[in-house]
């Protein structure tokens, strides 16, 4: 058997390194049973055995046996205190590291647009034809705190309105469709029923949005119809327990029970009603072509999470790996998702706002590209390992809550700033992290890349996104008089005046929105599938399913060697490859083919091909590899075959679960 290589490694931390920020909990062995650490028990014992649970799901145990016992002390107490104990910001090791660090380059040449600056906002807009207007009035943070420091609103909205409430019901542009109709979300405003001033505020914003395109809205509080915050951490608290496995007869008890403990758990309940209600606001644009307003309270957690699903269904660009990254920084960085808070990155002591928000929305992404995979441009391994990057405490990207609480770090006078410079690192400058060769891994080999057309045929066709009046044919019959379009839009105005706006609220006896929903995503699925056109994601049983690569990598007795998905893309990367040697081979006979970035593919498949030559491959390539040691049918216990025998299985308790404080 060949040495074992190292293919995937992290430039950051070492296969057994741990962030400190990356620590969940840790647990003690005391006389053979797990406990919770807390602060009461590091004053005056100490376990013979320290395991630490991972963010990353990752198990490490430390035996303290063989050590001194002042050493076994120091120890303890030191892991505990650094990891557990709550720290300021400024103990972050992001600060440390960004004042003796500088950028590679590699972000710039990937183009992401960071949206913090106009010419971000404004060249989204362009490219999707919208027509609002873009805000820089807030770039010393003079209208709210809350908003970012550049942002889009619907073109009838004034300045004194942008001042009212902290930027609470301030409608903030996401997305235009084609069509002219437009997405926006906003922060809820708790509207009391003596406050006139709230409501006539809030019809005043709903008119704005209306006015943005046929004179309708659609609106929908997210926090009435998909779960809270923290429905989210109980649910992922329950689910992350399947995969922080101890030792063998944990990992084969619970398998015995799997589907039964997936199902009480909900998480991918949750995972299903984000898409459906996804789905929904896609309906409204694509299919009714009315605008649609989302709101929550704080309007950046659920609103990231629909906003950016719904975007990523519609349009082929955030699919690309540019596209995708751009839209984490408008949705999520620009769009003041609390990533410090919710990402428990200083170990706060209070739990209340802790909550995997970002990690559900990759849930769902990964949904989609499980479910149609060659319209997405990045891999399954680049999902993966941006879960991970959450918790490497080095970029600024998930490091803030907010544009002014990052604008206030990196402030001149700030007391971090005056220590050194600051240089403020991105999590899309892959290169900090990893190799050329290991972001190779980065790119999907299967991606249905958009052939290119030659100009002439370009211009003979209307461009997917140019808009078409919906006019009746015989308008154009005759001549057109002088102002024949506004009073047509005059016209049109008073026809729908009566239901401009219109909500999610249906009566008993209308379709409810997901059988509605239903009947659309059967309309789309009987046309012919378009990678680059819009995608809906199937949401019947089995195919909302588990992410199998980044829950299930470190647990060596579910790999399978030599199989999974990852032993299929070997062999279509094997005929690819030869197809584009078939491909040179006519280029060189004069003939030719359409194909492109040609270049960017045969470096994949070359990557992908050098590591099946020099490694065995596993169903966890490429976190995990074949190891020397590691058997190729786990052995099930004796104890566990004695358990199974009696048929006492179902009524065994987990002891370690028992003994947890």
């Amino acid at each position: 058997m060949p040495p074992q290589v190292q293919l995937f490694r992290n430039k950051l931390y070492g296969e057994n390194d741990i962030p400190l920020s990356c620590v969940d909990n840790i647990y003690g062995v005391y006389e053979d049973k797990k406990k919770l650490i807390t602060g009461s028990l590091v004053k005056n014992r100490y376990p013979s055995k320290i395991i630490i649970h991972s963010k990353d799901l990752r198990v490490f145990q430390f035996v303290l046996t063989f050590c001194k016992e002042e050493d076994a002390k120091r120890i303890f107490q030191g892991i505990v205190h650094h990891c557990l104990e709550p720290k300021s910001l400024k103990n972050i090791f992001a600060f440390s590291y960004c004042g003796k660090t500088h950028l590679s380059g590699k972000q710039g040449q990937l183009r992401t647009m960071m949206f913090d600056s106009a010419d971000d906002w404004a060249e989204d807009m362009k490219r999707t034809k919208g027509s609002c207007q873009v805000v820089t009035a807030n770039a010393n943070f003079d209208l709210s705190s809350c908003l970012p420091q550049f942002f889009i609103v619907p073109a009838n909205v004034s300045e004194v309105d942008m001042s009212h409430f902290q930027g609470r019901g301030l409608p903030i542009w996401c997305w235009s469709h084609h069509s002219g109709c437009a997405l926006f979300k906003t922060a809820s405003l708790p509207l009391l029923q003596e406050d006139h001033e709230q409501h006539s505020y809030m019809d005043k914003m709903l008119t704005a949005v209306a006015h943005n395109y046929l004179f309708s809205v659609k609106t929908e509080d997210l926090s009435d119809t998909l779960p809270t915050v923290q429905d989210i951490q109980l649910s992922y608290n329950k689910f992350k327990q399947f995969f922080l496995i101890d030792n063998t007869t944990d990992f084969w008890v619970s398998d015995m029970k799997w589907f039964s403990l997936l199902e009480n758990c909900g998480w991918l309940d949750i995972i299903r009603h984000c898409l459906q209600k996804a789905m929904e606001v896609v309906e409204c644009l694509e299919k009714e072509n009315t605008n649609v307003l989302i709101l929550e309270e704080g309007g950046s957690d659920l609103c990231c999470i629909i906003s950016s699903l719904a975007q990523l269904m519609l349009d082929p660009f955030y699919r690309t790996l540019t596209g995708f990254q751009s839209l984490i920084q408008k949705e999520w960085v620009a769009g003041g998702h609390r990533f410090l808070d919710r990402c428990n990155q200083l170990h706060l002591k209070d739990k209340e706002n802790v909550s995997p928000v970002f990690l559900l929305f990759l849930e769902c992404v990964w949904q989609l590209f499980q479910q149609y995979g060659p319209a997405f441009q990045f891999s399954e391994t680049y999902l993966t390992v941006l879960s991970d990057s959450i918790h490497v405490p080095v970029f600024y990207t998930f490091l803030f809550n907010s544009d002014y609480h990052r604008a206030s770090i990196f402030r001149v006078d700030s007391p971090l700033s005056q220590r050194h410079p600051l240089n403020s690192l991105t999590v899309w400058d892959w290169s900090v992290q990893f190799n050329c060769k290991s972001q190779d891994l980065f790119i999907n080999p299967l991606y249905a890349e958009k052939p290119k057309q030659d100009k002439s045929v370009r211009k003979s066709h209307r461009s997917k996104h140019q808009r078409q009046l919906s006019l009746p044919n015989s308008a154009f019959k005759t001549p057109l008089k002088k102002g024949f379009f506004k009073d047509e839009t005059d016209s049109l105005k008073k026809m729908l005046r009566v239901k401009r706006i219109s909500r999610w609220m249906l009566s008993p006896d209308s379709p409810q929105p997901s059988s509605m929903s239903r009947e659309f995503y059967d309309a789309w699925q009987r046309k012919p599938l378009d990678y680059h056109g819009l995608l809906l994601p199937c949401l019947d049983g089995p195919s909302v399913c588990v992410w199998i690569q980044r829950y299930l990598r470190w647990i060596h007795e579910v790999q399978i060697f030599g199989g999974g998905s990852v032993t299929i893309l070997s062999k279509v990367s094997d005929l690819l490859d030869e197809v584009q040697e078939l491909q040179r081979k006519l280029d060189r006979h004069g003939c030719s083919l359409v194909t492109n970035h040609q270049g960017t593919r045969s470096k994949t498949f070359k990557a992908q091909s050098d590591a099946r030559s020099s490694v065995h491959l596993s169903s966890s390539f490429p976190f995990t590899t074949l190891k020397n040691n590691w058997p190729y049918k786990p052995a099930i216990p004796t104890s566990l075959h004695r358990l199974m025998a009696s048929g006492n299985l179902e009524n065994q308790e987990n002891d370690d679960q028992d003994s947890i404080v």
